[in-house]
This record gives structure tokens, C-alpha cells and sequence, in this order.
């Protein structure tokens, strides 16, 4: 029997195997209940019981020697497994695949944001989630003024104080003011809502990119000659502007801009409806109300504020006729701007 064990352990001790098949079959071969080691045990039970302890001592370790043998053959086969699934990376998408593209918004966004670094805006955020102050009172609106009907905004708490959603980044403007002295020249990018029904024309939330700059003796000639080099930059060194009264309750005075139509030429076509002209924003000087309620002298500083939409830039340097599309994520629709990025 010391004859057998000696020849299982050269058998073992030669063993080879190419892949996990033989790794198994080697186990089965040798660690199995029909195996080489266990019909040695069987084959104990006949052995002198003055030869019990050497031999049973001798059957452990090779069994012991077996299965270490195999463990190890078998890692051999798991680490080269690993390194394989390491190669492969089975949490990567499967190819071929398709490079995403930047969102237009986000194009145009950053855009602006360049043009107006250029003219030496920096950018101010804020929170989403506001108080009536800094959405409404601190800008002017009166108690009565419809922005602060329910019609119009999303509130989220009217006690003790009313919590909304803010319904411009006109809010960012105020919190700034509030913590910082003159000079301020900022661009607030950001999403508000609104409680509107949401069309081709309209959505319950959109992008808004606002601008604030505030100094002494800053006229509406300041905010002019900004908006034409903005205008020209975003569509074109030919684009004209003009301006138009308006009104706002946080600037006074108030006007609106339109561009020149670029698919016309300012001749007049379906897009700008036969004027020639097209409105992209609204401007003013700021409000001394606003100003002092803010804790700025109004006395000694004026400045100016304007503010456009995103959505609205962007449908019309694309030509984007439905705003739903905007937030609808259809690949086939963002492919389109895959140039563009």
C-alpha cells in the first residue's frame, strides 16, 4: 500500500493540465468518492492495525498534496481568466458605438458665456429652489403683480415664508448684490419655471442666461454698445439691433431688443413674421429700488441688467422650430449637431 501512495504522488507530482476541463478532470481523477485517494481509504480498512497510523498519516498528506496541487493549477487558470476579463472590460458598451454630441443648449450656452467673459463678465449661480424675496420682492414686484400668482409660479411652501421655484435668475443678481459692493459685472446662467402650458412655444422650465453690471456712472449707452457686440458675435458681424420701450418691474427704464433677421435680411419672411426684425431679450437700467434694497447706494451707483432665454438663442441660430425637442433626449435630433460640438 506505501507502494501505491508513493506512485499516486509521482503521478500528481507530474500532472500537467491546458485549461480548467483537465484542471476538473484531474480532481476527479485523484480527490473524487471513486478517485485514487478514495479507494486507498477503502483499501485501509484491510491494513494491519500496527500499520494504521504510519499509512493513515501517509493517506492525509497526499491528499493534502493533491489538493493543493490542483488549487494551485487552478488559479493559474483563474488569474489568466482575470486578466483576460481586465482586457475585455465586460462593463464597457458593446461595440461598434457611436460617439455622443454636446447638447445644443449647452452649445449655445457656452457661447454666450465666452462672449461675455470676453467682455469682462464672470459667472455668478445661485440656488433653484428661492424665497419670495430674492425672486420677488428685493426686484421690485409689487404684492399685486401677476408673476406671483400660482398661475405663473410653482410654489413649494407658503408658510412661514413662501418657498418656490425660481422663476428667473434675476435671483442670483439680488444674492450677489446683497454680499458684494460695486463694481459687479456678472452673467447669472441658469434654469427656471414657470407654471405654463407646455407647446411648441412654451415649457414649464427653460434656460435663462442673465447679465448684471453696476458701477458709477454707468449709462444705457454701456448696456447698448453690450448687447450690439454680443448680437454680433452670436449671429454675425452684419446683424443690426434696436431697441424698444418696454416694461420691467426691476429696470427702469425697460426695453427689448431685437436682432435683424438673418434669414431675410431684414427684408421680412414667414420667421420674423414680415418685419425684418426678431426679439431676443430684455434690458434696462437698473431700478434704484433695487439697488437700495439690495444695500447699494443708488444715489452713488447706477448699472444696468438684462436678460434672455437659452431656448430662444438657440431656436434661432438653428433653426429649431418645436421647444419640446430640446428636452425629448432623441438621439436622432442631437445627432444633428455632432459638427457643432
Amino acid at each position: 500500500m506505501l507502494e501505491k501512495i508513493n506512485a499516486i504522488k509521482e503521478e500528481i507530482n507530474a500532472a500537467v493540465a491546458t485549461n480548467l476541463q483537465e484542471v476538473e478532470e484531474l480532481r476527479i481523477k485523484y480527490l473524487s468518492k471513486k478517485g485514487s485517494i478514495s479507494q486507498l481509504m477503502v483499501d485501509f480498512r484491510t491494513v494491519p492495525a500496527e500499520m494504521k497510523r504510519e499509512l493513515g498519516q501517509k493517506i492525509n498528506e497526499l491528499k493534502n498534496y493533491a489538493t493543493e496541487k490542483i488549487a494551485s493549477l487552478k488559479e493559474g487558470f483563474a488569474t489568466a481568466a482575470d486578466s483576460d476579463a481586465e482586457a475585455i472590460d465586460l462593463t464597457r458598451t458593446a461595440t461598434p458605438y457611436e460617439l455622443g454630441t454636446r447638447h445644443p443648449l449647452s452649445l449655445v450656452k457656452n457661447e454666450m458665456l465666452r462672449i461675455f467673459a470676453g467682455m469682462g463678465f464672470t459667472i455668478a449661480e445661485g440656488p433653484e429652489i428661492e424665497d419670495d424675496w430674492h425672486v420677488f420682492e428685493s426686484l421690485n414686484f409689487p404684492p399685486d403683480h401677476p408673476a406671483r400668482d400660482m398661475q405663473d409660479t410653482f410654489f413649494i411652501s407658503r408658510d412661514p415664508k413662501d418657498i418656490l421655484l425660481r422663476t428667473h435668475t434675476s435671483s442670483v443678481q439680488t444674492r450677489v448684490m446683497e454680499k458684494t459692493q460695486p463694481p459687479i459685472r456678472i452673467v447669472c446662467p441658469g434654469r427656471v419655471y414657470r407654471n405654463e402650458a407646455i407647446s411648441a412655444r412654451a415649457h414649464c422650465f427653460f434656460h435663462q442666461v442673465e447679465g448684471l453690471y453696476i458701477d458709477k456712472n454707468v449709462s444705457f449707452a454701456d448696456l447698448k454698445q453690450v448687447l450690439l457686440g454680443f448680437a454680433r458675435q452670436m449671429f454675425g458681424p452684419e446683424t443690426k439691433i434696436r431697441l424698444r420701450p418696454s416694461y420691467f418691474p426691476f429696470t427702469e427704464p425697460s426695453a427689448e431688443m431685437d436682432i435683424s433677421c438673418d434669414i431675410c435680411g431684414g427684408k421680412g419672411c414667414a420667421f420674423c413674421k414680415g418685419t425684418g426684425w426678431v426679439e431676443i431679450l430684455g434690458c434696462g437700467m437698473v431700478d434704484p429700488n433695487v439697488l437700495d434694497a439690495c444695500g447699494i447706494d443708488s444715489k452713488v451707483y447706477s448699472g444696468y441688467a438684462f436678460g434672455m432665454g437659452i431656448e430662444r438663442i438657440t431656436n434661432l441660430k438653428y433653426k429649431v422650430k418645436d421647444l419640446r425637442m430640446f428636452s425629448e433626449n432623441d438621439v436622432r435630433f442631437l445627432r444633428e449637431f455632432e459638427s457643432a460640438r
